[in-house]
């Protein structure tokens, strides 16, 4: 494809094609993702179709495209060589003027002709693949230009008279038309290397992948290559090596570098019954792990199945480039037209006619507009997915850059969703660690989330705990058992008044603690109130980092959450926020978005759970934190790599970085014609008295093209907002 003509052709073409449902083309990626019901069409099938259009296809493939890609690029570099070579002889031949002048005129012949019709076939090519589309492209412009140039010079070489005005020899033009088929060359030879440079983040995600396993078979290791590894196969990792698919350890411990998943440098202790994700570094240790995920059910297939298809999406704003694309080339075909036949009538002789049009055809050629879109969502959401964000497609990109109000979920997005002891208080003659030990002493035989975490902070200060005997637990009230002979209950001051059990002075800490909007337990032993521990799920690090930035970048921030309003203020008021929604149940949710909606304003859910996932296909745009369910993310636009909230605001600057690159490119690619044409077309020729040259019309649209490349790939250099 030459353009985003081209691009449009092939996408029609598709669509027409049967059982195809829908089909979009990609310019800049150079991919097309297709819909179809494969009981009618297949991928061979449609690769047929675009051949039939007069195009090449293939089916995808990482060694297919990179070989053709490779073969392309050498293709236009061997063209270019010899174009460039021939053309710098023309220019001496025409300037140095060192043969008698019709001899001179024969051999520039010979030289022009292969430029024109060696070097410049694929444009006369193309144009054909157009007239049989019925469209008109970048090919259909540069074939019909340079064609005029070297057909006028062809006309004076061989019956000069035909053309003559005035008695004055005409001019001829085999320097410019070769000019600008070398030119437009070049351009296409820097702008496929700029688009290799666009799609680097892809190839450095693929290039993590193992390409071999060692997998335990009839009790040997064996290696095989990574496709032939099932879920269920025993792998052994080796200290240095890859993971080669996700599992769970099964034998052995280590550490695991899992930076590309997290970010985070410091590696991960793995024992029996953890989970490993593929393409992770084993450090340390060796061990062996039950294969969970391969192939394309990999975590590291996922995040480039989805890289893939953000940028071969389209963005919204894409629409109007692409309707202004389907009409472009016929309109410049008919400006050029009236063009020369305006300097047929005023002009000095038809040479200037020539001119004018050819600079017109050339100046025009719509490259910059199809790349304008594309080439900035290639680059910015492969900088995204290197930055742990993952950028559904194109419209949740445009959506993320245009939000008005973030509404966070509570448990599991802005807090850690367990609950973690905060305040152990002792009654006097007891020490807080004898009250924690006491409760943990009881509370390991309960399975309720509260006593899990009184467990976990007593073996966090290494204390002993006592042996259990009678234990029981009181649904909705708490536990109790005998613990080194004697009676302790561990609950709610409803079970401390079931067993007579007086909280005294605990009473007034533990309604101060209450009133902060956390959990209180009460610890007895015997009649005797001796502690009490207060619990919450307490908000994450980084969570009043990521509100403030949210905040500064202008946005209005709520919080959402079922549980009671005291509970949520403390946690609103822990990371900043000032507008909380308390008690919304989880099938209330996408009824709370909705009337937000209703009030006009453009809105980013955050969530983790599966009672998110409604409300995030509801909002304009889903962000799903990293570590949470599948069906969230399934539900998500937008899906954070890493549990690390900052990404939020990360992620919502960078679409905004991405959109304002785009209009950037789309002004300078409509600004460039618009004022390209009129001058071409020689309305400033009374002024400056001369026309433009078509080489130099022919330089600036290879610019264009090329600016608007280079300017996209400047979103590689995005650094981020915050520090990991």
């Amino acid at each position: 494809m030459h353009c985003a003509a081209c691009a449009a052709t092939v996408e029609r073409t598709l669509r027409g094609a049967p059982g195809v449902q829908s089909a979009a083309v990609n310019f800049a990626t150079e991919q097309a993702t297709v819909s179809f019901d494969d009981q009618v069409a297949d991928v061979g099938k449609l690769v047929s179709v675009i051949e039939s259009a007069g195009y090449g296809a293939l089916e995808p493939g990482e060694d297919a495209e990179r070989t053709a890609g490779a073969r392309e690029a050498g293709e236009i570099s061997r063209r270019l060589a010899i174009s460039a070579a021939l053309t710098v002889l023309i220019m001496l031949a025409m300037h140095l003027r060192l043969l008698p002048a019709r001899v001179n005129e024969w051999v520039l012949l010979a030289l022009a002709t292969p430029v024109q019709f060696w070097a410049g076939w694929r444009f006369y090519q193309g144009a054909w693949t157009g007239l049989r589309n019925r469209s008109a492209d970048m090919s259909t412009l540069i074939a019909l230009g340079t064609s005029a140039a070297y057909l006028y010079s062809l006309v004076i070489t061989v019956d000069p008279a035909l053309v003559a005005s005035g008695g004055a020899r005409p001019s001829l033009y085999y320097d410019t038309a070769a000019m600008i088929i070398t030119l437009i060359l070049l351009g296409r030879s820097l702008e496929a290397r700029a688009k290799g440079r666009a799609s680097e983040a892809i190839r450095r995600l693929a290039g993590l992948q193992a390409k071999t396993a060692r997998v335990v078979r009839d009790g040997d290791e064996v290696e095989v290559p990574i496709g032939e590894v099932v879920v269920g196969d025993i792998v052994s990792v080796r200290p240095g090596e890859r993971v080669p698919v996700d599992g769970v350890v099964v034998e052995g411990h280590s550490t695991v570098d899992e930076s590309m998943i997290t970010g985070e440098s410091m590696p991960v202790e793995k024992s029996p019954g953890d989970a490993v994700v593929g393409s992770t570094i084993n450090r340390t240790g060796a061990f062996r792990l039950r294969a969970t995920g391969v192939g394309s059910d990999t975590a590291l297939a996922r995040i480039i199945r989805m890289v893939e298809e953000a940028q071969t999406t389209k963005a919204p704003i894409q629409r109007l480039a692409d309707r202004v694309a389907g009409i472009f080339v016929p309109i410049v075909i008919a400006l050029a037209a009236i063009t020369t036949a305006v300097w047929l009538v005023v002009g000095p002789s038809p040479g200037h006619a020539m001119v004018a049009a050819v600079s017109v055809l050339i100046i025009a050629c719509p490259c910059a507009m199809g790349l304008a879109t594309p080439m900035s969502l290639l680059v910015g959401t492969g900088r995204a997915a290197e930055l742990g964000i993952l950028i559904r497609s194109g419209e949740a990109l445009e959506g993320a850059g245009n939000i008005e109000t973030v509404i966070f979920d509570k448990t599991g997005t802005l807090t850690g969703g367990r609950p973690e002891v905060t305040n152990v208080v002792a009654a006097p003659g007891w020490a807080e660690d004898e009250v924690l030990a006491l409760a943990a002493s009881v509370e390991r035989h309960s399975e309720h989330p509260l006593g899990e975490a009184v467990v976990r902070a007593a073996m966090g200060r290494g204390l002993m705990l006592g042996a259990l005997e009678h234990f029981e637990a009181i649904p909705g009230q708490g536990v109790r058992a005998q613990v080194g002979g004697r009676a302790v209950a561990v609950g709610t001051a409803r079970l401390m008044e079931a067993e007579l059990v007086l909280p005294g002075a605990l009473a007034d800490r533990a309604a101060e603690l209450e009133e902060q909007g956390k959990t209180v337990m009460y610890v007895a032993s015997g009649r005797e109130a001796v502690g009490v521990i207060a619990l919450s799920d307490l908000a994450k690090q980084e969570a009043a980092e990521a509100v403030r930035r949210l905040k500064q970048m202008g946005l209005h921030v709520v919080m959402m959450t079922g549980d009671n309003p005291r509970t949520a203020r403390a946690v609103a008021s822990a990371v900043g926020l000032d507008e909380v929604r308390a008690g919304v149940l989880p099938d209330r949710k996408t009824e709370a978005v909705k009337q937000f909606q209703i009030s006009g304003r453009r809105i980013a859910m955050i969530g983790d759970g599966i009672n998110d996932a409604p409300a995030l296909a509801q909002a304009e745009v889903g962000i799903a934190i990293g570590r949470g369910t599948d069906i969230a993310m399934e539900a998500a636009d937008i899906t954070l790599v890493r549990d690390d909230l900052r990404l939020v605001p990360e992620a919502i600057h960078l679409s905004r970085a991405i959109l304002r690159n785009i209009r950037q490119n789309l002004f300078w690619a409509f600004f460039y014609n618009t004022l390209g044409i009129p001058i071409a077309a020689g309305v400033l020729y009374p002024v400056l008295h001369t026309l433009l040259n078509p080489a130099i019309a022919a330089a600036a649209m290879a610019f264009s093209s090329v600016s608007v490349v280079t300017n996209a790939l400047r979103l590689r250099g995005y650094r981020p907002q915050t520090t990991a």
